[in-house]
């Protein structure tokens, strides 16, 4: 590995540092080279390249906002005997506490991003000579990913939609629920879901919803603070609904109340908000099922349940 590395790297020097991590998905090492300090995942599934690409992308595309910090991505590469490496900037990190509020304002920055790109090319749309003639539009105007995406090692279709419902719908629960369907052929579940994905559109009745860049995953797990500010990291990125973002925050703890006190007071909760954050967890607790197991399955059909009353 650290032959391939320095290859990769063009270092002469590579020192490892710290403990090695080991996530739920990936193992991870933070190295010293010539150049400065990198942290590598390294994962052996066979669909590690694209989880890698991915995640790549999706930092590519927080990034490319200014809006919050993530590390800064150098390149995938194809491990000797399967799998793949992602190698990228390390940051030194410690878990978000007091920076929490600052965090919130920056995620409701982010998803707020692709609506004001929207707002600037309307107006300059409508002012003569503003814009080149023929010039394309720089915001999202449907839902989706240019490249698929990976929330934990289970791939995301990502095509474009321009109807946000049926986005979730179909690559999001329906796809979760194929896959239990797969492994478990759950009855009950199947019995839920054929109740459920009928009431669905009536929990978006008069909702507008602006395509809005999303990390994808963000957990506890996967936000951070230094003495610059907060980290994201480790995203699974779409454009989508800004509240989905909020489901797995409020999900295991970890998000300290400061955080969803600044991000509201910049997007304040729609009407409907609590009975489709129940709607966006059942993504997270199908996803979390067909990761690790049958634990996961008492939390989605009480969920399930609930959405039904």
């Amino acid at each position: 590995m650290e032959q391939l590395l320095r290859a990769e790297l063009r270092t002469r020097s590579l020192r490892a540092f710290g403990s090695p991590g080991a996530g739920y998905i990936s193992e991870g090492r933070a190295y010293d080279t010539d150049s400065g300090a990198v942290f590598v995942k390294v994962n052996r599934r066979s669909q590690a390249r694209q989880m890698f690409l991915g995640e790549m992308a999706s930092l590519e595309a927080i990034r490319a906002t200014g809006l919050v910090r993530a590390p800064q991505p150098i390149k995938v590469i194809d491990l000797p005997g399967g799998g793949a490496a992602f190698l990228m900037e390390y940051l030194k990190m410690r878990s978000l506490s007091s920076q929490a509020s600052q965090l919130g304002e920056q995620i409701a920055d982010l998803h707020l991003h692709n609506q004001k790109l929207g707002e600037k090319w309307k107006e300059e749309e409508s002012t003569v000579g503003r814009r080149a003639e023929g010039a394309e539009p720089q915001y999202a105007t449907k839902f989706g990913f240019h490249t698929v995406t990976c929330c934990g090692f289970i791939p995301q279709v990502n095509e474009w939609e321009e109807d946000w419902p049926a986005f979730f719908f179909r690559h999001r629960l329906q796809a979760q629920l194929d896959l239990i369907e797969k492994d478990y052929a759950d009855r009950e579940a199947q019995e839920l879901w054929s109740q459920l994905q009928v009431k669905i559109p009536d929990l978006f009745c008069g909702l507008e919803i602006v395509p809005a860049l999303l990390h994808g995953d963000l957990w506890s797990g996967n936000v951070a603070e230094n003495d610059e500010g907060p980290i994201i990291y480790d995203p699974a990125s779409f454009y989508g609904h800004s509240e989905f973002e909020l489901a797995i925050a409020s999900m295991f703890g970890g998000f300290p109340r400061a955080f969803f006190t600044a991000y509201h007071s910049k997007i304040p909760k729609a009407p409907g908000f609590e009975r489709r954050l129940q709607l966006y967890k059942l993504f997270n607790y199908l996803n979390h099922w067909n990761h690790f197991g049958q634990e996961y399955r008492s939390p989605t059909l009480g969920t399930m349940r609930k959405l039904l009353k």
